[in-house]
Parts: C-alpha cells; sequence; structure tokens
C-alpha cells in the first residue's frame, strides 16, 4: 500500500497546531541508519488511509521527496472526540531484518464445521491477530483461519494454524494459546429434552380410552 508524504521543516506544539489547520498532520519517519525525519501527510488522504487493515498490518510505501521507502505504521494519535488524527509514527524497514507485527485473523467455515451446524454451538474468537516474526518480503496482510473442522467440546489453538512460509508466530512463553473456543449455545442443550419430555405426556393421553361413564342412579318409587 502507498501514500505520499512530505518533509516538514517546523516542530513543536505552536507548529504542529498550525499545520493541522491547513488539512495536514505531522508526522516522524524513525529508525534504520537514517536519523528521525520530520514528515506531514494530507489529513484528508490519511484518514481513509487508516481504515483500511492493510495500511496496518502490512510493509507500506512511502513517497517522500521523490523516492520510496519502506516503512510499517507504529502508532496513531487521534482526538479524543474529534474525528482528526493529532499524530502519526512510521518506522523504517530493513529487508534484511526479521521484524515483530501484529497480523489479524480472517476466519471463515465455522457455519459448516458439525459444531455450529448440527450441535447447537458457536465459534467464540478468543483472539483476532497474533503477532509474527519474519523478514518484511513475507509479512502477510492477515492470516487465514479455516473453521469447518470445529467439533463440539474441542477449541482450536495456535499450533493447528496454517502460517505462511517464513512467518513463526511470537508467543511470549505461551506454549499453545487458543484461538477459538466452542461454546454452546445456553437452552440448546436442553431444548430437545424438553420438547421429548413434553411430548411423551401427550402421547399417552392421546392413546388412553376414554373413562367409562358410571350408570345413572334411579330415581326413587312414588308412595302409595
Amino acid at each position: 500500500m502507498k501514500f505520499v508524504a512530505f518533509e516538514r521543516a517546523k516542530q513543536g506544539t505552536g507548529a504542529s497546531r498550525r499545520l493541522r489547520t491547513t488539512g495536514r498532520t505531522p508526522g516522524i519517519v524513525y529508525g534504520g541508519t537514517t536519523d528521525t525525519t520530520l514528515i506531514e501527510i494530507d489529513h484528508n488522504a490519511l484518514w481513509h488511509a487508516i481504515k483500511k487493515e492493510a495500511f496496518h498490518a502490512s510493509v507500506l510505501d512511502m513517497e517522500l521527496a521523490g523516492k520510496e521507502h519502506k516503512v510499517l505504521l507504529r502508532d496513531v494519535q487521534m482526538h479524543p472526540f474529534k474525528q482528526l488524527i493529532l499524530h502519526i509514527d512510521f518506522q523504517r524497514v530493513d529487508e534484511n531484518t526479521k521484524l515483530h507485527m501484529k497480523v489479524p485473523l480472517h476466519f471463515s467455515g465455522d457455519e459448516n464445521s458439525p459444531a455450529v451446524k448440527t450441535d447447537g454451538c458457536i465459534a467464540n474468537h478468543v483472539v483476532t491477530e497474533i503477532e509474527v516474526l519474519c523478514l518484511p518480503k513475507d509479512l502477510p496482510e492477515f492470516i487465514a483461519v479455516d473453521l469447518s473442522g470445529l467439533k463440539k467440546g474441542a477449541s482450536l489453538h495456535l499450533a493447528d494454524i496454517v502460517l505462511p512460509k517464513g512467518v513463526t508466530a511470537a508467543t511470549h512463553g505461551k506454549n499453545n494459546p487458543v484461538i477459538v473456543s466452542v461454546v454452546a449455545i445456553a437452552g440448546a442443550a436442553e431444548a430437545a429434552p424438553a420438547a421429548d419430555a413434553a411430548a411423551a405426556p401427550a402421547a399417552g393421553k392421546a392413546g388412553a380410552k376414554p373413562a367409562a361413564k358410571a350408570p345413572a342412579a334411579k330415581a326413587p318409587a312414588a308412595k302409595k
């Protein structure tokens, strides 16, 4: 994904405030062998860019002063209540150095799984992104997770996910964390037994013979 940035000469709170009134967002680019670079970006273009998942989870192509730079988005500062980006930070990328990055998980197929389709369960997404370690060229925009094999009583763990070539997961001491858990819907398991229990007395009543009527009492004979 590509965006255009411009060099920024002035820094400081006052300069950044004046810059924002012109429709630009102040930012910085750091890392690598080059000193920190002050930049500014068109706010409207940046506002639309940050709404895209790829802007947060992939290596970006930044055009600056006629040259292209590989960068990663590292921080976005938003106004507390206005739709305004106050500041943005990028990190330069070295193509030969592995990087840590959080990558979103895209789930699919849970509606076709035995757990959801036949056993009345739902797939609870415990984790929606994972941190990976890889070279910039191997960084995936997202990782696809197929849930069509989910079964009742079983969970999907990190080890069950197929990672792209050259990508390893950073677990930070967690051996094999749960990614998706299978949860039974409350009342779904009890619905069938309850229905059967209600149907049994009804069936019994339908098959029972009606009770015989008692003979009518005879009227006493009249006295002479």
